[in-house]
Formats: C-alpha cells, structure tokens, sequence
C-alpha cells in the first residue's frame, strides 16, 4: 500500500509499504480523510522532533524514522480481529492515535493522555493516517453513526480543544479568552460556545485568523497590535477580567497576558506544545491566585466530541480549507499550510 512517511527534516516521501495485518482484538480501517496537522509541519520544518530515529526508537513500538505520518484520521471498517463482535464491516470511524503502556502511574490512574512512554499513530510508528490502511486495537475506535468520515477527521483536534475546555471547568455563566486564531485557538473557540459558554473572546493580530474567529463563535475579536488586550478584556467583562483563558501560541508575551487577563481565582489552560523553555512572571500567578493548568491531547473526550458534532453545536466544515490526494501531501498540503498559514485551518488529505 502507498503511505507517506517521514525519513528526516524536510524529506516526507510517498512509499510503497507492507498493508498491515489484523491480530486478534484489533480492527483494520480504510482510511478515508486525514487531517495534516502542526505536529507534523513541525516534523517536515524541525524534525525528528516526536518521530523516533533508528538510533533512538520509539520504546512501545521500536520503530525509529521512516515512520508513517498522519494521526488525525477517519475511515471504514475493513477487517475484524478475532473477537472484535460489536463492529461491522463498512461502518464509518474514527481512530483515536494512542500507543501507551498501561503500566506507568499515570496510566493505572486512568490519565493515558500522559503516559510515560507515550506515543502516537503517525508519529511514533505502528502505522499512520496518511496511508491507505491502520490497523489499531479495538478500544481505540470511536463509531462515527450518520457522521462523515471527512468530519471525522476533524474529531481529533476538536477533541483537544474539547479536553482543555473541560480542563478549565468553564460553565456557560463564564467568560473565556483565547490567545491565538490558528487551528487549536479556533477549534478551542468552537468547543467553548458548543458547552454553552457566553463570552468568548479571541486574541489575534493576523486579519484571516481575526475573520475566522468570529466564524468560529467569538463574541469579541481583539487584535494585541491595537489594543491593551488586559485592560480590553476587563472592560469587556465588567472588570472581573475573564474566568477562563487559553495560551494556545506557545509565546512568552502572551502566556504573560494570559495569566494577567484572568481573574482573582480563575485559570489560564495551556494547550500550546511550546519549542522553548517558557518564562513566567510568578507574582503574576500569586498576587492573583491564578491557576495554570497544562492541558495534553484527550483523555475519554472522543466520545462528547462525537457528540457535540452530532448534535450539531460544533459546525466542522468551517475549518476544513483544502482537500488533496496523498501524492501532493507535500507541494499542496505541507507546503501550502507552512507557506499560507493565515488562510488555512485544515487541509484534509486522501490515501
């Protein structure tokens, strides 16, 4: 089967690759959709990053580069492992990308989004979504029902977007901010007015990312280049300044505002991946008792996700911006996001 893989920074190919087979207790989908996400633009830019190399394997799966890319992916059922009975053939899914141990601490706490040999889907080796065949255990595949599986390729980010919203203990009486309008801020955004919260404001200089917040579901759009954005969002929030915030830019700057735009008591969630050690002014957090709160993935979220979906309090389409076969993966798909990356959100790639 063809499959896109990652050999080394800036060389992402599409190979001919072993289809994989199904052992009992796990389910092989046809991929249908997959979404290219930053994670995997970081990996063709700066990599490896999360993908192991053949000197350092990944230690669940023993796979080092190439590996197959693609975690954000939906598909069909084409084959059951000996006793997998509760799934047919043909029915519409969507994998969610893990490969824990089940052992660690965090793991018999029930916290698998933070395993501590963690790793992915189309990052870490055992396949990848941007390949005409994964094989994955069967606790891993979410039933789609009457959803589409190009939808379905978008459960995953909203899932991390709905797993730091559920993080941050917003109630639909509060006020939110969130820092930055590119996929996660947006989807972030989306996942907050789907729980019913009623003011949510958005930070974001970029005018696209500014016009597809509102898509998105912002009440307030503010843009840092013009605005006090602490003294913008107290007076938008009658000088309690915001319940909750979310840093999902991974700069210092705006960490920094974040934390000042939330209010005596209230918490800043963290879902930005940062590339560098993040600094932080501690008086800030203990003069207003501000909790931080870092927020990894999903963890038993897929299911609400599919849900919110479902019922039709998160629109999906909107972020979708671009749809291609896996053979322009790099020119129309990597390449496009890196080099336009205000006009897109989502592109989705076909295997």
């Amino acid at each position: 089967m063809r499959a896109a893989r990652f050999h080394a920074r800036g060389d992402v190919r599409v190979d001919d690759v072993p289809e994989p087979a199904t052992t009992p207790g796990t389910v092989k989908v046809e991929v249908e959709w997959c979404g290219i996400c930053g994670t995997d633009l970081h990996e063709y830019l700066e990599g490896p990053i999360f993908a192991p190399t053949q000197e350092a394997p990944h230690p669940l799966t023993g796979e080092g580069a190439p590996i197959v890319l693609g975690h954000e992916f939906a598909g069909v059922v084409a084959e059951l492992g000996d006793g997998v009975t509760d799934l047919r053939v043909g029915d519409r899914v969507v994998v969610e990308p893990y490969i824990v141990c089940g052992r660690c601490d965090a793991c018999q706490q029930g916290r698998y989004n933070v395993c501590a040999t963690l790793g992915f889907v189309g990052l870490s080796g055992g396949g990848g979504g941007f390949s005409q065949h994964v094989v994955a255990e069967r606790r891993w595949i979410h039933p789609l029902g009457e959803l589409g599986t190009d939808v379905g390729a978008l459960v995953e980010p909203l899932a991390v977007a709905y797993h730091a919203v559920r993080l941050s203990g917003a109630q639909p009486s509060h006020s939110a901010v969130v820092f930055g309008a590119g996929p996660i801020g947006l989807v972030t955004t989306a996942s907050l007015k789907a729980v019913g919260v009623e003011e949510v404001i958005v930070v974001e200089p970029a005018r696209a990312r500014k016009e597809k917040a509102h898509g998105a579901g912002a009440d307030h759009v503010l843009d840092p280049r013009e605005t006090d954005v602490v003294e913008a969002v107290a007076e938008l929030t009658k000088g309690r300044r915001a319940d909750v915030s979310f840093e999902c830019a991974g700069i210092d700057q705006v960490l920094a505002t974040a934390i000042r735009s939330t209010r005596a008591g209230g918490t800043c969630v963290n879902v930005a991946i940062w590339g560098h050690e993040a600094t932080v002014a501690m008086n800030d957090l203990v003069f207003n008792e501000v909790a931080v709160r870092g927020s990894l993935a999903y963890c038993d979220d897929h299911t609400d996700t599919i849900a919110l979906i479902a019922d039709g309090k998160v629109d999906p389409y909107q972020f979708i911006t671009g749809r291609i076969g896996l053979d322009d993966i790099v020119e129309k798909g990597f390449r496009e996001l890196i080099d336009n990356k205000e006009e897109n959100v989502k592109i989705l790639v076909s295997p």
